[in-house]
């Protein structure tokens, strides 16, 4: 049967799986007779690179620096077609995973860093529904603040229609300007080159302890139910986490927001800047929070002036 040519197709026909085990590149040495499990094997002039499971490159004494995961994307890709090596590896990319492409007859291969697997996955995943995640750029602003306004056009604690244009318009364009943004922490999602999506974190404290602030993050009203709102919050707390941040706070639904590992602030010895927030002020305490942390926290100043 001949391979898929549509890029569409390709994209929404992904369907990647993760092989078992460990997987390495290593330098074949020179003159020895190639034997054992060898997965996929490339000859250049300086001479023959192999890929195999890591236990196998154990047992056969070779050395390696790589440890990679393997994902077989399952579409049956025609040698020919033109954009999906480019757009997965994009998107993969824009997340902060290196990955090296290996082309069969039938499928594509990627070996992306063991670390990395499950957030691959992940944005392959969103990647066969279209969604793309990245971060923000300066030439984005305007469709972003267009987004921001039609994502709270409806209050999100009344219900009702807001007149006139939303707070967090005014509190986003002041916060892209402000001393506590943080670019890798300014994040869009894309379908189809629209932006769909955005989600940020600037910088803020509990007394002296540097910490993130979470918010606005809107989606457009069309969009909304579709998992891009999951998908911001997950590659957030995946960014911060990379970056070494404690933690990351903010205001919002106790019915939403714990899903993703966020608990009452107070549980964790942190005041909210206004008591009356109560259990609606969250913490999500990242690898780096360290032992016995209490205080107030505080936004970046441009939450003072709401």
């Amino acid at each position: 049967m001949p391979g898929e040519t549509d890029l569409k197709t390709l994209l929404q026909s992904l369907h990647p799986v993760v092989r078992d085990g460990e997987y390495v590149y290593a330098l074949w040495p020179h003159g020895r007779p190639l034997e054992g499990g060898v997965e996929a094997a490339v000859r250049e002039a300086e001479g023959l690179t192999v890929v195999l499971r890591r236990d196998e490159a154990d047992r056969l004494g070779l050395t390696y620096d790589f440890v990679a995961s393997w994902i077989t994307l399952q579409v049956h890709s025609a040698l020919e077609a033109v954009g999906l090596t480019a757009a997965v590896s994009a998107a993969l990319t824009h997340a902060g995973i290196s990955c090296n492409v290996l082309a069969g007859f039938h499928h594509d291969h990627l070996l992306v860093a063991a670390a990395d697997t499950g957030r691959a996955m992940e944005v392959l995943q969103l990647l066969s529904r279209g969604v793309v995640l990245r971060s923000e750029r300066p030439g984005d602003r305007a469709e972003i603040l267009d987004l921001t306004a039609r994502a709270f056009s409806v209050s999100p604690v009344t219900g009702e229609p807001v007149e006139g244009t939303p707070v967090e318009v005014g509190l986003l364009r002041e916060l892209f300007e402000c001393s506590g943004y943080i670019p890798e922490l300014s994040l869009v999602a894309e379908i189809g080159g629209e932006i769909v999506g955005h989600a940020i974190s600037t910088r803020a404290w509990i007394d002296e302890l540097p910490v993130l602030g979470l918010g606005p993050i809107g989606v457009l009203p069309t969009f909304q139910r579709r998992g891009v709102g999951t998908a911001l919050m997950r590659e957030t707390t995946a960014r911060a986490t990379a970056l070494g941040e404690r933690g990351i706070a903010l205001l919002g639904s106790t019915a939403y927001y714990p899903r993703f590992g966020y608990v009452p602030a107070s549980s964790l010895g942190v005041d909210a800047p206004e008591a009356a927030w109560g259990a609606h002020f969250q913490l999500l305490p990242l690898p780096e929070w360290p032992d016995g942390v209490r205080g107030t926290f505080r936004y970046a100043e441009p939450f003072n002036r709401l």
